[in-house]
């Protein structure tokens, strides 16, 4: 399987700031990354460091002076990643309510429509049962809202999706995350979020949405929830995202199997 994604940014910074992007493709063990990233200021590049964290998110850290900002990144990638590495304090940590995944509160709704299922039967009647509470309405909700609110709400985006998908699963002590994906076949087009649960020792996708095929999403960002795989964050003075354009397309774009299981790539 071939996919070809790119992100593109124009930033106006108002004062000396200093910007984290993940818009780079999680270089796993299986996949051929053929890749470029150009960050410039008022037309001039800017130097750029990488960091990779533990689980294997590869953030891109510039110091820029007040003006506009650009990014651009481009990337081929050949093959499937082997499965994710699995650690035991990642198995406690994907547990635990966080920020956005409030678990704790959403535990007596959790036993009560799921109580008894595990495994597979498990993940599709989370998955079911969220793209049914829930409508997509792009615009929708706030960066700030969490499962609960999703809940409250009946409504979201796919990021609001995947946190009440994660919320719902740890409370019955699945181990539970976020992932940020290139998605072939999104429409419209964007950066994507779904559910990453690990079940039958290893991790495999939820998307509740339902808007692209599983098996051709590419990983980006992975993490507790949103706060950690934003595409961008500023330290600093204010930042404006003047324009955000991202594209993911596959050479054949795959059927989405529900019987089967999904690892992410």
């Amino acid at each position: 399987m071939r996919r070809t994604v790119s992100a593109a940014m124009d930033l106006d910074v108002d004062t000396v700031s200093d910007l984290v992007m993940a818009v780079s493709v999680t270089a796993l063990p299986g996949l051929t990354v053929d890749e470029r990233l150009v960050v410039e200021h008022d037309g001039a590049p800017l130097e750029v460091a990488e960091l990779t964290e533990a689980t294997g998110t590869r953030l891109h850290l510039a110091h820029a002076e007040a003006g506009r900002v650009t990014v651009r990144y481009d990337a081929t990638v050949d093959g499937t990643a082997e499965a994710a590495p699995v650690e035991q304090l990642d198995l406690i940590a994907y547990r635990r309510p966080s920020r956005y995944c409030e678990s704790d509160q959403l535990l007596p709704t959790a036993y009560a429509e799921f109580q008894g299922l595990d495994g597979k039967p498990l993940l599709d009647a989370v998955s079911s049962w969220v793209g049914a509470q829930l409508r997509y309405i792009p615009g929708s909700s706030k960066p700030t809202d969490g499962a609960t609110e999703t809940l409250l709400a009946r409504q979201g985006v796919c990021r609001d999706y995947a946190h009440l998908v994660v919320a719902l699963l740890r409370a019955l002590d699945v181990p539970a995350r976020l992932v940020a994906v290139y998605a072939p076949g999104l429409d419209p087009m964007d950066f994507h979020a779904v559910a990453e649960a690990y079940i039958e020792d290893a991790w495999h996708v939820v998307d509740a949405t339902a808007l692209a095929p599983r098996s051709s999403l590419l990983r980006i960002a992975t993490g507790r929830d949103a706060a950690d795989t934003a595409f961008l964050t500023t330290i600093g003075g204010p930042v404006t995202l003047r324009m955000l354009q991202v594209t993911a397309t596959v050479d054949e774009l795959p059927a989405d199997d529900m019987t089967r299981l999904v690892r992410l790539c």
